[in-house]
């Protein structure tokens, strides 16, 4: 088949995007496609056989858009975009990234979608007042949930983001730790609070903490609360109890979201059919107002080698649900 070449022209930031540190991008691109994309200014030219040269357009124009709304663009952008054209070789077909609201909070600029998933999930969360985002690790639920909140924080819809989750990892008790209320429970928020330092900025996060703007505390910390024109993140949902689980969602006061995250592959507790999330999804599927997000080992954004280890667990769980399922007469 001949070989041709093709010409896109860029902005300066858009091209810098596509072709990444030390050309690491433009890289993937080429041995995903079997192109040759050089940059001789003002864009890229593309030589290649016309059907990949198409799929290759595709991703630097999808990859370009998003540079152009302000989002940095990072390497898993590119393995994502690279996905999604893979899965759907014809424009029109797959998996692709629907156009979707950018928040416009991060240091480093907007903070986009980069699965279609995401996008469904940023669209929930402004749509629903309570929502369930679970999924395995490096699909981005967490972050973009500690975003969506900031984001409210920031524009005044919101007084307060208030963060919790169980404190269960490693069987210790918040008793025993040492420090104040903040310094036993930080360790088991610290995914949330980078997410926040790198969103708001630590200096902005310290302050608004200092404020009661953003607080955080275990779930066993949330009874007898009412939690009002506030954004709430439950976080490692899955290692809540059922009665720890309808304790929290009925927090909710006027003007007040929630968002539930977890993986229900996951449990650490020492009786993992008495997790609260797998039996709030159970119970809630259809209630008026919820929406529950189901993210796959495909929209993992994380380290490609995330998204083989995780099809590798889901793969052995597989094989010994039958088994699980007879053992679990409320399954």
């Amino acid at each position: 088949m001949a070989r041709e070449s093709e010409f896109l022209a860029l902005d300066d930031a858009a091209l810098r995007a596509i072709i990444g540190p030390n050309s690491r991008h433009v890289a993937l691109i080429e041995d995903a496609f079997k192109v040759l994309i050089e940059a001789p200014g003002g864009g890229v030219t593309i030589n290649g056989s016309p059907r990949d040269r198409a799929q290759a357009k595709r991703v630097i124009q999808v990859l370009a858009d998003r540079a152009d709304t302000g989002a940095e663009i990072t390497e898993a952008d590119v393995r994502t975009s690279l996905g999604a054209a893979v899965s759907s070789p014809r424009p029109g077909q797959g998996r692709t990234v629907p156009d979707a609201v950018a928040l416009p909070v991060g240091r480093r600029g907007a903070i986009a979608p980069k699965t279609a998933a995401q996008a469904r999930y940023l669209e929930m969360l402004s749509r629903c007042e309570l929502t369930f985002g679970v999924g395995p690790a490096g699909t981005g639920k967490t972050f973009l949930a500690a975003a969506y909140g900031a984001s409210l924080l920031r524009r005044g819809q919101v007084d307060r983001l208030v963060i919790t989750r169980p404190a269960v990892e490693a069987g210790e008790k918040l008793g025993f730790l040492p420090g104040d209320l903040n310094e036993k429970v930080d360790p088991y928020l610290a995914p949330i609070w980078e997410a926040l330092n790198d969103i708001l900025g630590p200096d902005d996060v310290r302050r608004r903490r200092d404020k009661g703007e953003i607080e955080a505390a275990p779930i066993a910390f949330m009874r007898g609360r009412t939690l009002a024109h506030a954004f709430i993140i439950v976080d490692e949902a899955q290692n809540t109890s059922r009665l720890q689980m309808k304790m929290v969602l009925t927090r909710l006061g006027e003007g007040a979201r929630m968002v539930v995250t977890g993986d229900p592959s996951q449990v650490d507790l020492l009786n993992p059919r008495d997790s609260g999330l797998s039996h709030a999804l159970r119970i809630l599927d259809g209630v008026t107002g919820v929406g529950v997000l189901k993210f796959e080992a495909q929209d993992v954004v994380r380290h490609a080698m995330v998204e083989r280890i995780v099809r590798a667990y889901d793969a052995d769980a597989a094989k010994r649900r039958p088994a699980a399922d007879l053992e679990d007469p409320d399954s």
